[in-house]
């Protein structure tokens, strides 16, 4: 039997502090009025984090290689072999690009590329290991479709080839390839792709190794409201699990390629999603905002409406285009204007000049 739900309770267990079910979240998502909705997400970032600031890092992105057998209908980035475009990055080029970050402050490395069955597992383990004893960066990379892929590729059981990457010199995973965690979708958008229990398994295992990161979300394709929520319940039942998500960050597709059955989402529609990620993810204290994609207006926006970081400066991004900002004094400027002190992170979310296990 269907509960009877009524937003003004919903509100009321939220203002408590008391953890949302699927079917409050489903009407909360269908019916709550987006600014109340804000308001919610604004008083639950408050209670996480510090209400004063909000946080960004600067990492160097390598898109090592285009070339991907993945075929993802929204992408436009992969190559086949034989394309006159197509290439693999050397080992000193990689250096070069990371040589280029440093003086634009950055000291994190997010290492990632198209699923490329002809490169050997000694290309992945000897740049990782250089890149570490050179430079001593974090090194961020490999979401579970790569991760999938290689372990098939090279033959290897997955808790065996993360245990490889991880002593090479990875440190942390992304979120990435998870775009909804829906069976239904992932058979539209990109049926190549690991499906939503193999995502999850390999997530858990990165965890469980310690290598921690994000989880993120991307809509306005063919998903439903239902698979939305679904989504985020994944994520929270691997959070509760493992605790190994340091954020969580809601996406929307780009215009990329002409075939995808793309949908546009309207600002104030991101802006709803993003407020109840920060209600219904309540085991997670970080919600970032994907200024990249959505813009810096947006952004600052989103900073009053659950987010407490942004997702910028991103130096050199060949998947996506971006909207966001190009350099830290940006990010710091994007922050100050909305009305919040700028604090640069490490990809744990702790300050740089503190030091941790985890921190570079």
């Amino acid at each position: 039997m269907v509960k009877k739900l009524h937003l003004g309770e919903i509100y009321s267990k939220i203002r408590a502090c008391e953890r949302i079910d699927k079917q409050e979240a489903l009407h909360l998502f269908k019916n709550a009025p987006w600014l109340e909705v804000a308001q919610l997400a604004w008083e639950c970032r408050q209670r996480k984090t510090d209400p004063k600031t909000a946080s960004y890092t600067v990492f160097r992105i390598i898109n090592y290689t285009n070339i991907c057998s993945i075929a993802c209908s929204f992408c436009s980035f992969k190559c086949e072999q034989e394309n006159r475009n197509a290439y693999v990055l050397t080992k000193e080029q990689i250096f070069e690009l990371i040589n280029q970050a440093i003086p634009k402050g950055s000291s994190q490395v997010f290492f990632q590329g198209g699923v490329n069955p002809d490169l050997p597992l000694d290309y992945y383990l000897d740049i990782l290991s250089g890149i570490k004893t050179t430079y001593g960066f974090h090194i961020r990379g490999f979401s579970p479709v790569e991760i999938k892929h290689m372990a098939e590729t090279y033959q290897l059981e997955i808790p065996r080839l993360i245990n490889l990457l991880k002593a090479a010199g990875l440190d942390s995973v992304p979120g990435a390839g998870a775009e909804i965690l829906s069976e239904r979708v992932r058979k539209v958008l990109s049926p190549r792709k690991c499906t939503t229990s193999e995502w999850i398994d390999i997530m858990k295992e990165c965890h469980k190794q310690g290598l921690y990161g994000s989880a993120n979300i991307v809509i306005g394709s063919v998903e439903t409201n239902e698979e939305i929520i679904d989504h985020l319940d994944h994520v929270r039942s691997i959070q509760d699990e493992t605790g190994g998500f340091n954020s969580f960050i809601p996406w929307t597709f780009q215009a990329q390629t002409k075939d995808f059955p793309r949908k546009n989402i309207m600002h104030h529609d991101y802006l709803k999603l993003l407020g109840i990620s920060r209600i219904y993810l309540d085991n997670i204290n970080n919600i970032e905002v994907s200024v990249m994609v959505l813009g810096t207006e947006i952004g600052k926006l989103a900073l009053r409406m659950g987010a407490n970081d942004i997702s910028s400066p991103v130096l050199e991004e060949k998947v996506l285009r971006s909207f966001g900002v190009s350099s830290e004094e940006d990010a710091r400027k994007l922050i100050t204007a909305a009305g919040f002190v700028p604090v640069k992170r490490d990809f744990d979310y702790t300050l740089q000049t503190k030091k941790n296990p985890n921190s570079v």
